[in-house]
């Protein structure tokens, strides 16, 4: 292959529009990558070095473990040891700090912890210990939330009775309406994820540039995806204009997945849901409803989510805002390491903490 039209050629043509379009634009900008997954791409992909300067490159709160809360934690905790149930949980929450331990200190400690690749794995478990309470701790964003709605769907048609979720899922477009809302985030313009955005579709964000004026574009995780998401943005900016752009089209569509979106409706109701480092945002959280309440954990065993947030010397919620950059922190790669995190920011592979102590030179 003519390496002039080989991959690293489209790169740095990719490059050169986007040395242009700054240009064209004058002044610095600054954009958020509100997935978690795309903060590790442009780190392990080195797109930081193609990119012009006074083009910043922030994190957003799309990294599902960073974003769940400490009395959520505790809570799983508490179920594990305190109520003797099964706890089940994805292997990346595992050590995701609470205000007293992990849940791999607390399996240390005799808990009954076990890691599971899918909810379903959970609902076997459950199939195969009647005599005990099977719970599976509920997290992630709307990538995940439907399987888990499907498999909630399966216990009630196999009549096992003895499966709950703890559910702390979170809802992507109502956390970034309320950080523009606050005013904390100054970003010109949103890097949109591609999971979500595969069962949600397109139509979620248009209050983005419809309220707001945020030119914003849905991307993939190859360096390419993410250089072409990158310059559609910009000419937006350098046009003055603001839309939803989907450079993510071989999968992602306006409408979504119907099929995923009817089920979340059909288990899930909308409530407010708390943040880990950012507070509690109106219609940001799902929620088994009315019809399914016996599968909530929460209602099943009277459990107290409130309890303290994160040390107070932590900066990840500022970081998940957009509003720092991890090497601000004062933590940083000093007391919060990889090995020791003191936030969940440091504790997640998709973590902005995590990436930069693995990526940036020290």
């Amino acid at each position: 292959m003519d390496k002039e039209k080989g991959p690293g050629a489209v790169l740095r043509n990719e490059s050169k529009k986007i040395h242009d379009l700054m240009e064209r634009i004058g002044r610095p900008v600054r954009l958020m990558e509100v997935c978690g997954t795309h903060t590790m791409a442009v780190f392990r992909h080195g797109i930081r070095s193609m990119l012009p300067e006074g083009l910043s490159l922030l994190s957003g709160p799309g990294c599902p473990v960073c974003v769940t809360p400490v009395g959520d934690i505790d809570a799983a905790i508490s179920l594990a040891m305190d109520k003797g149930v099964i706890l089940t949980t994805f292997g990346d929450m595992m050590r995701v700090p609470g205000s007293k331990a992990s849940l791999a200190e607390a399996r240390a400690q005799g808990a009954d912890i076990r890691v599971v690749y899918s909810p379903l794995e959970a609902l076997e478990a459950a199939d195969r210990h009647k005599d005990r309470e099977v719970v599976f701790f509920a997290t992630g964003f709307e990538t995940t939330s439907p399987l888990v709605a499907a498999t909630i769907l399966e216990a009630e048609d196999r009549g096992i009775r003895n499966f709950t979720i703890l559910c702390v899922h979170k809802l992507v477009p109502p956390a970034l309406r309320a950080l523009l809302n606050s005013g904390d985030v100054q970003v010109d313009g949103f890097i949109l994820p591609g999971p979500v955005s595969a069962i949600i579709g397109s139509r979620p964000y248009g209050f983005l540039v419809e309220e707001y004026r945020k030119p914003s574009v849905i991307t993939g995780f190859e360096a390419r995806d993410i250089l072409t998401g990158i310059e559609m943005i910009m000419e937006q900016i350098a046009s003055g204009t603001a839309r939803i752009g989907n450079q993510y089209a071989r999968v992602v569509r306006e409408e979504g997945n119907p099929k995923a979106l009817s089920i979340l409706r059909r288990v899930f109701d909308v409530e407010d849901a708390r943040w880990r480092g950012i507070g509690t945002l109106p219609d940001s959280g799902l929620r088994p409803g009315e019809a399914f309440l016996e599968r909530d954990a929460l209602t099943r065993f009277g459990l107290d989510t409130n309890s303290s947030d994160e040390p107070s010397a932590c900066d990840c919620g500022e970081v998940l805002k957009g509003m720092k950059v991890p090497t601000d922190c004062r933590l940083f790669g000093k007391a919060c390491t990889p090995e020791k995190p003191v936030g969940a920011c440091m504790v997640s592979t998709e973590g902005s903490c995590a990436a930069y102590y693995r990526y940036m030179p020290r």
